[in-house]
C-alpha cells in the first residue's frame, strides 16, 4: 500500500511539474525590473520577467550558466544552483552601456546581438512610451535611424539604407506581412499595426533574405506584439494598462486598453485601440510653396473651388482607425508552447493629400482622390517544442492566414465619373524552423517556408449624376503568387570573443496571372513566372575586449517580381501610364558592411557602420510600347506608355553613426546620424540619384531622469536635397517639393526642437506631456506629399494595474 501511495505521489508531482519563480530587482532602488531576459544557451531556453520582475524558470533546472540581462543593466551569469541558494532573487546593477541585448529578427530565434554580424537595433518600450508615436510608422521613426515618408496622415513609408516599399520586409510575430501587391511606390501597410500593442520592435539593417526570402533587401522590421503571461502558480494573475492621448496639431483623440490574465498553463491577452484624427495643421514658419489655400467641394451638382479659412490646414487629411488583438497561450508542460493570435485593423477612408495639390490647365486635376478603408486581419498559430534530439533542440511551427483589403477612389475635376479600384489579397504562410546545438561551439538554424497569395482586383465606374455603376478596368489581373524555400544558417564560436555566421537559402517562386482584355488590348492574356533564387551570407563578429565590438558582413538578397510589378495599370504621374509587363525576372542585391562599437570609461559609447549595396537587374519604371504605340489615351489624357522592367543597375552607399554619453545625476546625451547616397542607371546610360535614398538626417537627444521623473529635449533634422540631386522622376513634382530661386523643385533642410516629459504620479498612474516642433516650423520630410505637424501639444494619461 505504501509503495502504491509513493507511486501516486510521484505521478502527481510529474504531472503538475516543479515550478520556481525568480524575482529580478534593481540593486539600487530594489524596484522590480520588467522585460529582463533570462537565457540558457545549453538548454536553448528563453524567459522574460513580467511587470513585477517575476518569471517562472522551472525549465532552466540544472542549467550551469543562466544569463540574466536587460538593456541598461550589467549582465549577470549564474547557475540554477546559485539561484536556488539566493532564494531565486537577483539584484542587477545599473550599467551605462551594453553591447549585447537579446534580439529575434536575425534568425527568428532569440540571440545575443553581440553574436550577429549585421547591424540590429531594438526600440525600447520605455522610449516608445515617452515619445508617444501616433502610428507604427512614427514608432519606427523614434529610432533616429529609419526615415519616414508620408503622403497622407493615414500612411507612413519607411526608408532604410536607400531602399523602401517592396524592398523592405515587415514581420509581425515572425510572420511575413509583405504581400503580392506591395508596390514600388510608397506604401502605408505599416500603420495597420498598433504601437500600444507592440511589445518590442527591432530593425535589421541590410539583407535578410537567407531567413526571410524575397523583399528583404534594405532591411527587416520585426514587430513583436504583447505576449500572454502565465501566473507561475495555480492562482490567476491579472494585469493590464489603459492609455488616453490628445494632440493639438490634428486634434487627436486616442484611447487604448489591454488586459492580460493567466494561470499556470493558460494565458490570454486582449487589446483594443481607437484613434481619431482631424485635418493636420502645418507650421507657420517655412516655404509658402507648401500652402494650399483651397479645396474642392461638390455644390449644387458641380465642383467648385472653395477658399479655406486657414491655409495651414491640410485638407483632406483627417481619418480614424481601430485595432483589435486577442491572443491565447497554452503550455501543457515545459516542452510544448502553443500560441494563437488574432489581429484586426481597419481605417476610415482618407485623402491622398498630394493628389489634391495637382493642377491641370490652371484648375485642380482631381475633385476626389482618396483611399478606401484599409483592412488587415491575421490569424496565426505558433507551436514551439523543446527537446534535445538528433535533429533539433527546438522547433517552431508558424501557420498564418492574412487578409488585406484596400481601394482607390478618384474623380477628375468637373467630371461625373468616379472610379473605384479595389484589391483584396488572401495570404497564407507556413514556416518550420529548427535550432540544433552541435557541441559547445556550433549552432545550426534551419527551416523551410511556404507562402501563397491570391489577388482579386475589381474596377467600377460610377456616374455621380445618374447613379449608374458599370465595370471598368481593374488595377491588377486575377493572380496568384507563391514561393517555397529551404534555408540553413550556421554559427561557429571558436572562442568567447569571435563568432562566425554563414547561411544559404534557395527559393522557388511562381506567379500566374490572367489579364482582362475588355478594356485594354494587351498583346497577351496571361503571364506565368516559375523561377528560383539562391542567396547567402557570411559574417564575423570580433570582441577585442569587453568594451569593443567589430563586425563585418557580406550578404546577398533578392526580390521576386510580384503581381504589382507584372500586372499593374496606373497613372504614375501626369501624362504617363504604367501597363503590365509579363517578362520580369528577380532583382539581386549584393551588400557589404563593416561596423565598430566602442565604450570609453563607461562614459561614452560610439558606434559606426559603413555599407555598400549593389542592386543588379533592378525593376524600374521605363518607357515602353503597347501594340507598337508609345502613348495611349488613359483617363482622357494622352499618356506616355511605361512598364516595370529589369532595366537598371543601382547602388547605395552610406554610413550610420551614433554616440551616447552618460553624465552624473541622471543626465545623458545621444545622437544618431545617417548619410546615404543612391544612384540608379537610366535608359541612356546616364545616372540619376535614387528616389528612396533620403538626405542626411538624424536625431540628437538630451535626457534627465530622477526617480519617477523623466525629461527629454531633442532635435530632429534633415539636410537639403537640391534640384539636381533629386531623382529625375521626382524633379517635375511641384505638388510635393518647394521651389528654389530659379523655380526648380528641391527639398529644403529643416529641423525641429521638441520637449517630452513623463511623471509617474503613483505606482499605477502616470502622465506624459510634450511639445513637438516648438518653433512651429513649416517643413516637409523629403519625398513626402504633405507637411509635417506644426507646433503640437501632446498630453496622455497612463494607468497600469
Amino acid at each position: 500500500m505504501r509503495n502504491i501511495l509513493c507511486l501516486c505521489l510521484f505521478l502527481v508531482n510529474s504531472t503538475i511539474g516543479y515550478t520556481q519563480t525568480i524575482t529580478v530587482k534593481d540593486a539600487n532602488t530594489s524596484e522590480p525590473i520588467e522585460m529582463v531576459t533570462i537565457v540558457s544557451e545549453e538548454l536553448q531556453e528563453f524567459i522574460s520577467t513580467n511587470q513585477y520582475g517575476k518569471a517562472n524558470i522551472s525549465a532552466l533546472a540544472g542549467a550551469q550558466a543562466i544569463q540574466i540581462q536587460r538593456l541598461g543593466y550589467q549582465l549577470k551569469t549564474l547557475s540554477f544552483t546559485a539561484l536556488k541558494a539566493s532564494n531565486f532573487e537577483v539584484l542587477l546593477q545599473p550599467n551605462n552601456f551594453n553591447l549585447n541585448e537579446v534580439i529575434v529578427s536575425a534568425t527568428r530565434w532569440r540571440q545575443s546581438s553581440g553574436d550577429i554580424p549585421s547591424k540590429v537595433i531594438s526600440i525600447s518600450p520605455k522610449e516608445v512610451e515617452l515619445q508617444n508615436p501616433q502610428t507604427a510608422a512614427d514608432l519606427l521613426g523614434v529610432s533616429g535611424k529609419v526615415y519616414i515618408q508620408k503622403s497622407q496622415q493615414g500612411g507612413g513609408s519607411p526608408m532604410i539604407r536607400g531602399f523602401a516599399t517592396n524592398r523592405l520586409l515587415y514581420t509581425v510575430d515572425g510572420v511575413r506581412m509583405n504581400n503580392a501587391i506591395f508596390r514600388g511606390g510608397n506604401i502605408q501597410n505599416v500603420i495597420s499595426l498598433d504601437p500600444f500593442a507592440t511589445e518590442n520592435t527591432e530593425v535589421l539593417f541590410g539583407p535578410g533574405s537567407v531567413i526571410y526570402g524575397s523583399d528583404a533587401i534594405g532591411g527587416v522590421m520585426s514587430f513583436q506584439t504583447l505576449s500572454p503571461e502565465f501566473s507561475g502558480s495555480g492562482s490567476a494573475k491579472i494585469s493590464g494598462k489603459v492609455n488616453s492621448r490628445w494632440s493639438s496639431a490634428n486634434n487627436e483623440k486616442t484611447i487604448h486598453a489591454d488586459i492580460k490574465y493567466g494561470w499556470e498553463k493558460w494565458a490570454f491577452v486582449t487589446s483594443a485601440s481607437r484613434w481619431d484624427y482631424d485635418h493636420l495643421r502645418q507650421g507657420r514658419n517655412g516655404p509658402d510653396d507648401y500652402l494650399k489655400t483651397y479645396h474642392v467641394e461638390r455644390i449644387e451638382g458641380e465642383d467648385r473651388v472653395v477658399e479655406q479659412d486657414s491655409p495651414l490646414i491640410q485638407e483632406p487629411t483627417a481619418y480614424s482607425q481601430k485595432n483589435l488583438m486577442q491572443k491565447v497561450r497554452f503550455q501543457p508542460n515545459d516542452r510544448w508552447d502553443f500560441q494563437y493570435g488574432f489581429h484586426y485593423s481597419e481605417t476610415s477612408e482618407y485623402g491622398r493629400y498630394d493628389r489634391h495639390n495637382r493642377v491641370r490647365n490652371g484648375e485642380p486635376q482631381y475633385a476626389e482622390w482618396r483611399y478606401g478603408p484599409q483592412m488587415w486581419m491575421m490569424n496565426n498559430l505558433n507551436i514551439s517544442h523543446s527537446k534535445k534530439s538528433r535533429f533539433f533542440d527546438q522547433l517552431s511551427i508558424r501557420l498564418a492566414q492574412q487578409q488585406f483589403a484596400e481601394s482607390r477612389i478618384d474623380r477628375n475635376f468637373q467630371d461625373n465619373i468616379r472610379r473605384n479600384r479595389s484589391e483584396e489579397v488572401d495570404a497564407y504562410s507556413a514556416n518550420l524552423d529548427f535550432i540544433k546545438k552541435l557541441g559547445k561551439k556550433s549552432t545550426v538554424f534551419y527551416g523551410s517556408e511556404y507562402v501563397l497569395n491570391i489577388v482579386n482586383s475589381t474596377g467600377q465606374a460610377e456616374n455621380i449624376e445618374t447613379g449608374t455603376v458599370s465595370s471598368s478596368a481593374s488595377r491588377y489581373p486575377e493572380a496568384s503568387w507563391s514561393s517555397i524555400a529551404v534555408y540553413t544558417n550556421y554559427e561557429y564560436k571558436p572562442s568567447d570573443r569571435v563568432t562566425v555566421q554563414g547561411g544559404v537559402r534557395y527559393t522557388q517562386f511562381l506567379l500566374n496571372a490572367e489579364f482582362d482584355t475588355a478594356f485594354y488590348s494587351f498583346p497577351f492574356t496571361e503571364a506565368k513566372i516559375n523561377n528560383g533564387a539562391l542567396t547567402g551570407s557570411l559574417g564575423m563578429v570580433y570582441h577585442p575586449g569587453d568594451s569593443w565590438s567589430l563586425n563585418a558582413n557580406f550578404g546577398t538578397a533578392f526580390r521576386a517580381p510580384n503581381v504589382d510589378d507584372v500586372g499593374k495599370i496606373f497613372d504614375s504621374e501626369p501624362g504617363s501610364v504604367t501597363i503590365p509587363n509579363p517578362n520580369l525576372k528577380a532583382e539581386y542585391a549584393y551588400n557589404w558592411d563593416i561596423g565598430i562599437a566602442k565604450i570609453f570609461n563607461d562614459f561614452l559609447k560610439v558606434d559606426f557602420t559603413a555599407y555598400y549595396t549593389l542592386l543588379n537587374n533592378a525593376m524600374v519604371r521605363r518607357d515602353f510600347q503597347l501594340n507598337g504605340e508609345d502613348s495611349v489615351i488613359f483617363d482622357g489624357v494622352n499618356s506616355q506608355v511605361q512598364a516595370i522592367q529589369n532595366a537598371a543597375v543601382a547602388n547605395v552607399y552610406g554610413i550610420q553613426a551614433g554616440l551616447e554619453m552618460k553624465f552624473p545625476g541622471g543626465i545623458n546625451l545621444s545622437s544618431d546620424l545617417n548619410y546615404q547616397i543612391g544612384e540608379e542607371e537610366l535608359d541612356d546610360g546616364s545616372v540619376s540619384p535614387s528616389r528612396h535614398a533620403a538626405p542626411m538626417f538624424g536625431t540628437t537627444r538630451l535626457n534627465f531622469k530622477s526617480n519617477d521623473f523623466l525629461v527629454q529635449v531633442y532635435a530632429n533634422y534633415q539636410a537639403e536635397r537640391k534640384h539636381l540631386d533629386l531623382a529625375v522622376e521626382e524633379r517635375g513634382k511641384t505638388e510635393i517639393y518647394a521651389l528654389d530661386k530659379n523655380g526648380n523643385t528641391f527639398s529644403p533642410a529643416w529641423y525641429t526642437l521638441n520637449f517630452k516629459m513623463s511623471y509617474q504620479l503613483w505606482d499605477d498612474f502616470g502622465i506624459n506631456a510634450g511639445i513637438e516642433n516648438i518653433t512651429d516650423q513649416r517643413y516637409r520630410p523629403y519625398s513626402s506629399g504633405m507637411s509635417a505637424p506644426g507646433r503640437n501639444y501632446v498630453f496622455s494619461l497612463n494607468y497600469k494595474f
